[in-house]
């Protein structure tokens, strides 16, 4: 099993160049993160690798997310995340 990483370091990674991503991903890490299964945790750890552009770009839906475990996280994140 991996390493548990620190929610306060998933936070910071939340942290992008784009406003756009943080009023997305700053408060679903700090709301909804704890709640979510171990394997969509490892989904949205993936996710905060991406670069922004991409991110942007899924979560506007202006393309689709060709991973599927990353198109998963991203709708998940979506549903929860009222803005």
């Amino acid at each position: 099993m991996p390493k548990e990483v620190p929610l306060s370091r998933l936070i910071w990674a939340c942290r992008r160049g784009m406003l756009e991503l943080d009023v997305l991903l700053m408060p679903f890490a700090k709301e909804e993160y704890s709640d979510l299964s171990e394997q969509h945790k490892l989904y949205f750890q993936r996710l905060l690798t991406c670069e922004d552009p991409e991110l942007f770009a899924w979560f506007m839906g202006h393309e689709k997310c060709p991973d599927p475990q990353l198109a998963e996280i991203v709708d998940v994140i979506l549903k929860r995340v009222k803005i």
